[in-house]
């Protein structure tokens, strides 16, 4: 099994502890999707700018149905985050 170096919040400084206060407004905590780009926080934040497009952008769906379809696509890729 992969292992991966996370960075908790509470050592985060500068960009990555700005990406990690804006999850914890978001979700009240800072999931380990996100802790899994800490070594890169400019790619997580070009990440978080990916999902807020998809899941709050325009789009012929409801927000509903957009998180039902991460719902599917999660359980078939046998995600459980």
């Amino acid at each position: 099994m992969a292992h991966l170096h996370l960075i908790d919040v509470e050592e985060a400084t500068g960009l990555l502890k700005e990406e990690y206060d804006a999850a914890v407004g978001r979700a009240g905590k800072v999931f380990n999707i996100v802790k899994s780009m800490s070594l890169r926080a400019g790619v997580l934040q070009r990440s978080m700018e990916l999902y807020k497009g998809i899941m709050f952008g325009a789009s012929g769906l409801s927000r509903q149905e957009r998180e039902l379809l991460a719902v599917v696509v999660s359980r078939q890729n046998e995600c459980h985050y």
